[in-house]
């Protein structure tokens, strides 16, 4: 009987040898890395040396995808859980630790998420509004709450998410702090993309994620309208670059002996690199008009179907605002919330980075991330709802973030 990682490695193989012909891959420009993630376990005593140690890793990384063609964007570093960090320590020394520690990342020029605020649904909210003050003291670190996992949704933690959310409304510059926040259901451990990215072991493990948009651009470039040959070509795409990568981590493991846990291969877009464009290249028509859905769940289906060693999402992303397309979509009203809850069904985030009304109450948010929970504990799939209320603007106003990953857009009404 034939293993379940002897067939992936034999239908990789077959993909890979069908691609040698394929134009489209002759053609395509090799997809960007998002992020090569680290995950480490920090003793306080040895902080310093664990970040050196854990950026000279990151590095050889880099170099090593770079040598092979493969650009990366960002190094990243995920420590222990926030929450196991704040159960061994006082707030003041919770403070100092994570004043030194952003300060030791920053000079590494690294991003971090410091992971849950709650797995579980909280007694109270102390602890969760000391971890929004913590947050929004600290705009070089990116936090979660876990509203969802196996056990069902967790209703309070729903209601503490939204309490955090408008806290960082509040009290970030531009409303940007929710930007680095995230509710989320359904999240497994050992995730690369920020902000929901967490672990719970003993560290020493990295995780990459691909910036994956550029492969459903030109599969649905080369496809002219045709869903059986978008899905072939993507398919292709997909399996040469996602094995090459794999191939390199793996060497990267072996001279590092730092643990791979696998690639998310998520479509995530940066700005003009458009999942909305790409998806607009197949339909035809404005994202967010009929059609789209069955885009949305052909990316998914040849996702989920890649013989890689996937992590995390590994799904659909449609970030409103790290997206020229679907920022522009959004500013007309093409693109709704309703139609993002409804694409969640079938792909891979969620709500992420989506205005709102500085005005959205709780209540109001809350009911927006129980909606994102129940769809994702129903449906056994990770999402988030990375909500950005903005603080005095109303629907109709301009978004004015301040951030080269962050594309301004007009603010919906809240139906």
């Amino acid at each position: 009987m034939i293993s379940l990682r002897h067939f992936r490695r034999f239908w990789i193989a077959l993909l890979v040898f069908a691609a040698m012909g394929s134009p489209a891959l002759q053609a395509a420009e090799k997809p960007k890395i998002r992020a090569v993630t680290a995950f480490v376990r920090i003793d306080t005593a040895q902080m310093a040396a664990q970040i050196a140690e854990t950026a000279a890793m990151l590095r050889q990384a880099k170099n090593e995808f770079e040598r092979a063609g493969y650009e990366v964007q960002t190094l990243r570093i995920t420590p222990q859980p926030f929450t196991v960090i704040a159960r061994a320590m006082s707030r003041d020394q919770v403070r100092a630790f994570y004043s030194e520690y952003e300060a030791l990342v920053k000079k590494e020029g690294f991003p971090t998420a410091i992971g849950p605020a709650a797995f579980h649904d909280p007694d109270d909210f102390s602890l969760t509004d000391f971890y929004a003050e913590i947050l929004a003291t600290h705009p070089g670190l990116d936090g979660s709450i876990i509203v969802g996992d196996e056990s069902g949704v967790h209703w309070k933690s729903v209601r503490a998410a939204a309490r955090i959310m408008k806290y960082l409304e509040e009290h970030t510059p531009h409303s940007q702090g929710n930007f680095n926040f995230a509710a989320a259901a359904m999240v497994e451990p050992l995730t690369p993309f920020y902000p929901a990215s967490y672990h719970v072991g003993g560290g020493r493990q990295f995780a990459v994620a691909l910036q994956g948009a550029s492969l459903v651009d030109e599969a649905f470039s080369a496809a002219k309208g045709n869903h059986e040959a978008a899905r072939k070509t993507l398919a292709i795409l997909l399996a040469f670059h996602g094995k090459a990568i794999q191939d390199l981590s793996t060497a990267i493991e072996k001279r590092t002996g730092w643990a791979f846990m696998g690639i998310d291969v998520s479509t995530a877009p940066l700005k003009d690199v458009s999942i909305g464009a790409a998806v607009e290249k197949l339909t035809g028509v404005p994202f967010g008009s009929p059609g789209t859905m069955a885009a949305a769940a052909l990316i998914t289906s040849v996702l989920k179907d890649a013989p890689l060693m996937r992590r995390g999402y590994s799904g659909l992303m449609l970030p409103v605002l790290e997206d020229s397309r679907l920022a522009q979509r959004w500013s007309e009203g093409t693109l709704t919330l309703d139609a993002l809850l409804a694409y969640s069904s079938v792909c891979g985030t969620g709500l992420d980075t989506v205005p709102l009304p500085g005005d959205v109450t709780e209540d109001q948010l809350s009911r927006i991330i129980g909606d994102i929970a129940s769809l994702a504990v129903r449906l056994r799939k990770p999402l988030t709802a990375r909500l950005m209320p903005v603080q005095g603007k109303k629907a109709g106003d301009l978004t004015e973030f301040n951030d080269p990953f962050i594309v301004n857009a007009r603010i919906q009404p809240l139906h």
